[in-house]
């Protein structure tokens, strides 16, 4: 049997190269430093040439030199340029920018995200809302004002403020939350989002948003998403009814012709629950919705 031979880890290896190179040194040192036959004779004729004393070389010195030399060699150069900091950028993604053919009212449905900070600090702007593109031409939307900042590897930390606004045929309510939420990665590399809101009024509501990205190719990329509310206190100016107000299932099937710009196809279901589908009822609006959406996802 093969005696199991393990290579030296990368952390023995400087450990090797200077005891190498301070073991090469001496001994150059030692044939260089050694004097010739013709000077090993006495110059003095009562002295032996057998109890003449030879200099030796100082192998520490060369120890010294060659571990001078190996700190030499790892050190930055002087003239290289010092590391950039603190350096501030912007992004923006138009994660949904979509036309939905609904089984009831056609829908125009954006959702965007975007923000200007470093790595550890920065401003975050969400937005997203719908508009009926027929019929009563309402709609909705909803802007968040965040600041956020790095509390663990992949995990943000955000509050704001949160404005919603709604519009239609019979009135145009508003109303602003402040927000407290998280932002990162799950495990299998679910992007999360969960939020907790309180409005100007005291009520208190909760949002939750979980998407992946599944590559099937590396410009074929299908995503499913899922989305869902829900709210502590009944708001019924705004059809908000206690307890979880709706779950919304989406998948989409992205081709990447580059990465800033995707155009896609999918479908989404959205239900309405338990208070919130009551007062949508009462309304005369639809309780289950199902479409198919055509869009296009853009970055820059």
């Amino acid at each position: 049997m093969k005696p199991d031979i393990q290579p030296a880890t990368p952390c023995l290896r400087p450990l090797l190269v200077a005891a190498l190179l301070t073991a090469l040194l001496s001994f150059r040192a030692l044939g260089a430093e050694q004097p010739p036959a013709h000077e090993h004779a006495s110059p003095s004729t009562n002295t032996p040439p057998s109890s003449t004393k030879q200099s030796q070389p100082d192998v520490r010195d060369h120890s010294v030199h060659a571990a001078q030399s190996l700190a030499e060699f790892y050190e930055t150069p002087k003239d290289w340029p010092k590391p950039v900091k603190n350096v501030l950028y912007p992004f923006v993604l138009f994660d949904q920018l979509e036309y939905r053919l609904n089984d009831g009212q056609d829908t125009m449905r954006w959702d965007l995200t975007g923000w200007y900070g470093g790595d550890y600090n920065k401003f975050w702007f969400k937005s997203e809302g719908e508009q009926e593109t027929s019929g009563r031409a309402a709609g909705e939307i909803e802007n968040q004002f965040l600041y956020s900042r790095l509390i663990t590897p992949f995990w943000d930390a955000q509050v704001g403020v949160r404005y919603d606004a709604s519009w239609g045929p019979d009135s145009n309510p508003s109303r602003t939350f402040a927000v407290i939420g998280l932002e990162g990665f799950a495990p299998y590399r679910f992007e999360v989002e969960p939020a907790l809101f309180i409005s100007e009024d005291g009520d208190v509501s909760a949002k939750f948003t979980a998407s992946a990205d599944l590559f099937l190719t590396q410009r074929l990329i299908l995503q499913p998403r899922v989305d869902t509310e829900l709210a502590v206190q009944e708001v019924s100016r705004f059809g908000v009814g206690e307890g979880f107000n709706n779950v919304e299932l989406g998948l989409r099937l992205r081709y990447e012709f580059r990465h800033e710009f995707a155009p896609y196809i999918g479908v989404h279901w959205r239900r309405l629950l338990g208070e919130t589908a009551s007062f949508a009822r009462n309304a005369g609006e639809d309780v289950s919705t199902f479409g198919v959406v055509f869009g296009v996802r853009l970055w820059f």
